[in-house]
């Protein structure tokens, strides 16, 4: 007979004492939890079994499979028959994660619900979890010692902020974002300020084409660099006041750098893993049909509020100074309305801390590329700077400079 439901393998018992309880709630599920039970595919072996479901990369999970189904290693896995996977389903209590598994830990809370979304997305589940009340958990989130870390926050984030299942961090907690590198990866939570909306940053070129070029001091400055750090820095900020944030071009090896000088490379990929193309039309339109693509899952979700931002560094002749300046959708009112306030933003800004307080930087509609064929009405393109301008380049090798950049580009994002 089928099975339709995970049948009981495993029950875990509360200590009965009270001077043991507090410590019991604070680590240990509740005692009605399941193991999830699943038939095998044609040629599965246990690790592409376990790869289906997301349990490949933790050996603890493979012990376990082993252990409560009562197996041998060197099993072959029988088709029609029901294996258990280290995967519990808890009875959900219906107001969030960490109440339901009594933990206090946000960051575990959100990997179990980014989990479960995965689950009803790639169908291994039918339901929703906050409706079947029957919320899966992983074997290795609660038993294993394996440190996990997690990226960008993104779709299942905002979709879930928008039914209300998002667990949110609180102000003053931090979240692990390897994408910052090392040093930056612990990002401070500020505020949730910005849940519920979200960002695509595109940082200009990467992969086979590295730019506009300049050199300075014996050193060979591309633009796909320097563009980058301004756009990671400027993720993390969004990030770090609660923003779903995307880096579509990413580097696997380059996180935030404070040297002045960063090594042109040619290592990029965009989101998803995707190799660059060298053609660069082709580059194009594989960003575009990326974020419009991600733009549509959250437009059906609900989340209006998106915006895309492209970043860029400039090439003039050498004498030519420039200061940041703007490009908005030609005939785009909410695209140049943006743009505008970016443009303010940086007026400002340099009204208090340059001499005189000239800022030259413009505002203009542009039928380029991102902006013409991404469907996104918030959407800007910024040039930071001349690459090729001995003045123009303190804005890119100064590290508190490329700060300062990203600072203002957030500011005047997130102006009301």
């Amino acid at each position: 007979m089928k099975r339709t439901q995970p049948v009981l393998a495993h029950r875990l018992i509360l200590p009965i004492f009270a001077c043991c309880l507090a410590f019991a709630l604070a680590v240990a599920p509740p005692p009605e939890d399941l193991f999830l039970e699943v038939k095998p595919m044609p040629k599965d072996d246990i690790p592409t079994l376990l790869k289906r479901y997301g349990l490949q990369d933790y050996a603890c999970n493979v012990t376990q499979f082993f252990k409560i189904n009562n197996l041998k290693q060197g099993h072959r896995l029988k088709m029609g028959v029901w294996y258990k996977i280290p995967v519990l389903v808890v009875a959900y209590d219906g107001k969030s994660i960490r109440s339901t598994l009594r933990i206090n830990d946000w960051q575990q809370a959100v990997r179990i619900r980014d989990y479960n979304l995965d689950a009803l997305n790639k169908n291994w589940r039918k339901d929703n979890f906050t409706l079947s009340k029957q919320l899966w958990v992983p074997w290795h989130e609660l038993h294993c010692d394996e440190q996990v870390t997690e990226g960008e926050i993104g779709a299942a984030e905002a979709e879930a902020q928008l039914r209300g299942e998002a667990e949110l961090a609180p102000p003053g907690s931090s979240g692990v974002f390897p994408v910052f590198g090392e040093k930056y990866q612990k990002t401070p939570r500020i505020s949730n300020k910005l849940a519920g909306r979200a960002y695509y940053v595109i940082s200009g070129h990467g992969g086979p084409d590295v730019g506009a070029q300049g050199t300075r001091a014996g050193h060979n400055l591309c633009e796909d660099e320097y563009a980058y750090d301004v756009s990671l820095r400027l993720v993390r900020l969004l990030v770090s006041h609660g923003a779903s944030a995307y880096m579509i071009v990413r580097d696997p090896d380059d996180g935030i750098r404070d040297e002045g000088y960063l090594e042109c490379d040619k290592d990029e990929f965009v989101w998803g893993n995707r190799v660059i193309p060298e053609d660069q039309k082709a580059r194009l339109a594989q960003r575009a049909d990326l974020v419009n693509a991600l733009y549509r899952q959250h437009l059906k979700a609900g989340l209006t509020e998106q915006t895309l931002i492209e970043i860029h560094v400039d090439s003039r002749t050498r004498n030519q100074r420039i200061d940041a300046f703007f490009y908005h959708r030609l005939n785009g009112s909410e695209s140049e309305a943006l743009a505008k306030k970016i443009h303010r933003t940086f007026f400002q800004k340099y009204a208090k801390i340059r001499a005189g307080g000239r800022y030259s930087g413009t505002v203009s509609g542009r039928d380029l590329y991102t902006l013409r064929e991404t469907e996104i009405p918030r959407a800007v393109y910024v040039e930071l700077a001349n690459i090729r301008n001995e003045w123009d380049q303190q804005r890119l090798v100064v590290t508190s400079n490329r700060q300062a950049l990203a600072n203002w580009l957030f500011q005047g994002l997130t102006a009301k």
